[in-house]
């Protein structure tokens, strides 16, 4: 029997190849990680009743699958792209809803209550961007650790980078972003 890591790279040699099968045995492979991702990310969200883990990872599923082009690595690195997808669909979600709030004439204390907390994914999202612009590789480290709740040790393998640098990059971001977030909250 192959190791699992090494199952979902043979079936992610076999999708790049055309075969269709494969994105749907990496997916089965994975799909305990995919699922423990998405309860993490709405674990954090304020909306978490509006969408449930399995919505979350059918919808990064959808998005990920109609993806060509992509020279699949490893499992590591379909595991960040679906992370960075499931980020996308839940900014993409807080930005409906503040959307909706600011259409909306009035609404009640409990989303009043709420909007703060609701728009933090958007001020995370938006100060991630920044970061992006000067520190591109910091910024994937964030996303990587934050999004995708991957241990140090793996974004250094799939970042082909040293643990070091790995560490180092995620100090440095997270003072920055920190910097940045309390800049404009300040304002």
């Amino acid at each position: 029997m192959t190791d699992v890591g090494e199952s979902v790279t043979e079936w992610l040699r076999l999708w790049n190849e055309g075969d269709q099968q494969g994105i749907e045995r990496v997916t089965a492979l994975v799909y305990r990680d995919l699922r423990r991702l998405a309860a993490y990310h709405l674990d954090r969200e304020s909306h978490a009743d509006s969408l449930q883990p399995t919505e979350l990872v059918h919808e990064a599923y959808l998005r990920v699958s109609a993806i060509r082009n992509i020279d699949w690595k490893c499992r590591a690195h379909f595991l960040s792209i679906v992370t960075a997808t499931m980020r996308r669909i839940l900014v993409d979600q807080a930005r409906a809803r503040a959307a909706a709030k600011r259409d909306n004439r009035g609404f009640g204390a409990e989303e009043a209550g709420r909007e703060n907390t609701q728009l933090d994914i958007l001020a995370v999202d938006q100060v991630l961007e920044c970061l992006a612009v000067s520190y591109p590789r910091c910024a994937r480290v964030v996303e990587l650790r934050f999004f995708g709740d991957m241990e140090y040790h793996e974004i250094a393998q799939l970042m082909d980078m040293s643990l070091a640098t790995v560490e180092r990059d995620w100090r440095f971001a997270r003072a920055w972003l920190q910097k940045k977030m309390t800049d404009s909250d300040g304002r």
